[in-house]
């Protein structure tokens, strides 16, 4: 005979279960379950049965309420002496084998005493597993639903928090998103449980519901007691605005852990200023040194053990990157292969991706089509305008044409300079016949010439290349398919902020939606700035960011907490990649003209116009007349007008 406190109070007999019904003998027995083996004093026992208003004979009627229990007892064959009337008050003894409350809290102990994380799961799952549902839902006392509920009620969310911690610390994402999103649910008072959702829901790939979901805590924390989330939940969100990896191996890693890259639409983290165009994020310091290339969601490796309760609330130390060789330039096939996940790479979707649905389709039929072997794939387009998401995406949808995996290379180090061709074959795993045919992202390519040592065979698979440049010279050696991206249309710049900024408080304003998007030139990089600041400003009109970006576009599209993620630095970088002539010439270019499109210049050749056109900063050419990105062209004149001298002036006047 077994009693059962985790749920209905009930008296179980092998399969055979009795659930109690409403009364003072229940009551009675609730209150001396819940202090097992322990002497409960007829004070406390009085205040259970009848709470605030006893008899005037209590302890007469609590000894005849004890009898009536007993003869309870005596009805499903227990032992009367299970209540033992001891000096002060009443007893039950119970263990392991008669009380769950007392199995659970034995697997508790033997939880935290676990010398690994799965064992510790393992026996936290059992304790759980315990509970049947609210405790003392059959009891009536008002004095136990007040002071000992809520304290057995504790003791199972506290294990259920440490489970979820575990859970995503190995990874299972999508398993725990159920029981998180219903713990959060039903205990909002609980902050702990809504960062386990919006983690599960970064990291399984739907920032929107993450973000949605922090906005929604802010709101009724506001809304009900004046106050904003706790750190962790606010370092939680600047860590998801900020495109960083959270936590151990995952169903889905956000863009930064693909190849440690911003969660914009476009250049690494760590790279100096570059264009980025994807989910509303801010770029980490750059690092001194570049990040070896991972591979598009590298197989998961074996997590460390599981922090102590509260894990990871910024993003934890990244795994290992694979060591170099001691010579760079030649490594040894066994070495490299080490160095390398032996696994063919998960390759995930990229985080919110919106737009470019003509150019996917493009890139999805070249990819896969059976026929004549493609040669490179090159996507170029100026600085912020998506280029390497389009190519992340595109490998995620065609990854099941290669089974040898997908890997990219950064082709440039932080301070802009291009990567040796040798150093950037040793950043990929060698190829594997016997694993079959790869694609190969080689991001931000500074040339043709760097890229060429490093494309694949036929037989070996596929390089997708992306850059500023159009790579002409290339694509006349080896052939391929060319994609040029431009800004976004209207309708693809209002999706855009629908998935970062939220259908909700865009659907508010649609106006002054599709007015921030043309402030931000239609620009992936300037708009997802322009979400981050609206989703870190949940009070913020998106017609008021609109009147205060447009004062000075270029200078304002920054976050603070992110010198790396501003459009005026990105843009710097572009024009630094430069030759000095030609960076003064794109200057004047930009400000001797009245609007975007460029028919003739007084001041710049011909070949000037094409050399910046191959460089990303003007479109088009002839027979059509050139144009000036409006983002680039605003941008361009502000920098002139802080040059010094008069020829400054005579440009600007022209």
């Amino acid at each position: 005979m077994r009693f059962l406190l985790l749920g209905l109070l009930s008296i179980s007999d092998g399969e055979d279960v009795v659930v109690l019904q409403p009364s003072k003998p229940t009551s009675l027995l609730a209150a001396l379950l819940i202090h097992p083996s322990a002497v409960v004093s007829t004070d406390y026992l009085l205040r259970a049965v009848w709470d605030a208003e006893p008899p005037a004979t209590a302890r007469a009627a609590l000894q005849s309420c004890v009898l009536r229990l007993r003869r309870i007892f005596t009805k499903y064959g227990i032992a009367n002496e299970t209540i033992e009337a001891v000096p002060g008050g009443y007893r039950m003894r119970m263990d392991r084998e008669t009380l769950d409350l007392v199995r659970f809290r034995e697997l508790v102990a033997s939880a935290r005493a676990a010398r690994d994380a799965d064992a510790e799961r393992h026996t936290l799952q059992e304790a759980l597993a315990l509970w049947q549902g609210p405790v003392l839902a059959n009891v009536s006392s008002r004095m136990l639903h007040r002071d000992e509920g809520p304290r057995l009620t504790e003791e199972r969310l506290s294990v259920l928090e440490r489970l979820c911690d575990i859970e995503l610390a190995r990874g299972r994402c999508r398993e725990v998103l159920v029981e998180v999103r219903d713990a959060a649910r039903r205990h909002p008072e609980r902050e702990r449980f809504a960062e386990q959702l919006v983690e599960a829901l970064y990291r399984t790939g739907r920032q929107t519901e993450a973000l949605a979901e922090i906005r929604s805590v802010k709101e009724r924390l506001k809304e009900e007691f004046g106050i904003d989330p706790g750190a962790p939940l606010q370092r939680l969100e600047l860590s998801i605005l900020r495109g960083e990896e959270l936590g151990g191996p995952t169903d889905h890693q956000p863009l930064t852990a693909i190849t440690v890259r911003s969660a914009a639409n476009e250049s690494p983290a760590p790279r100096a200023p570059a264009s980025h165009t994807h989910p509303a994020a801010v770029l980490p310091a750059p690092t001194t040194q570049p990040p070896p290339p991972r591979a598009l969601n590298p197989a998961p490796q074996t997590p460390a053990p599981a922090p102590a309760p509260v894990p990871h609330t910024l993003a934890p130390p990244p795994q290992a990157a694979p060591a170099p060789a001691e010579d760079p330039a030649a490594p040894s096939a066994p070495a490299a292969r080490a160095a390398h996940p032996s696994t063919p790479p998960a390759v995930h979707p990229v985080p919110c991706f919106t737009g470019r649905d003509i150019q996917l389709g493009a890139l999805h039929h070249t990819l896969t089509f059976t026929g004549q072997e493609p040669g490179p794939v090159v996507i170029s387009g100026a600085p912020g305008i998506g280029k390497t998401a389009l190519a992340l995406q595109a490998a995620h949808l065609t990854r099941e044409a290669f089974p040898g995996g997908c890997f990219t290379v950064v082709l440039t180090t932080p301070d802009g300079e291009p990567l040796g061709a040798d150093e950037a074959r040793h950043r990929l795993p060698p190829p594997d016949s016997a694993a079959g045919r790869r694609l190969l992202v080689l991001d931000d390519a500074a040339s043709a010439e760097q890229v060429r040592p490093l494309l694949p065979s036929a037989a070996e698979g596929v390089a997708v290349i992306t850059s500023r440049r159009g790579l002409a010279s290339l694509v006349a050696t080896h052939g391929g398919f060319v994609l040029r991206l431009d800004a976004f249309d209207d309708e693809e710049s209002y999706r855009l902020l629908v998935a970062t900024v939220g259908a909700e408080r865009v659907a508010a304003e649609p106006d002054a939606a599709r007015a921030l998007a043309r402030v931000c030139g239609h620009f992936p990089l300037g708009l997802r700035i322009a979400a981050a600041r609206l989703l870190t400003r949940p009070g913020l009109g998106i017609r008021d960011c609109v009147d205060w970006l447009a004062t000075d576009p270029p200078a304002r599209l920054s976050l603070a907490d992110a010198p790396l993620m501003s459009v005026s630095k990105v843009f710097d970088g572009a024009l630094r990649r430069l030759s000095p002539e030609l960076s003064e010439a794109f200057l004047r270019l930009a400000a001797e003209q009245r609007g975007a499109v460029v028919r003739s210049s007084r001041s710049v050749p011909d070949e000037m116009l094409e050399q910046l056109a191959d460089a990303g900063l003007i479109e088009e050419g002839p027979p059509k007349p050139y144009r000036i990105h409006s983002l680039l062209s605003v941008y361009a004149r502000r920098q002139l007008a802080a040059l010094p001298g008069p020829e400054v002036r005579t440009a600007s006047a022209g």
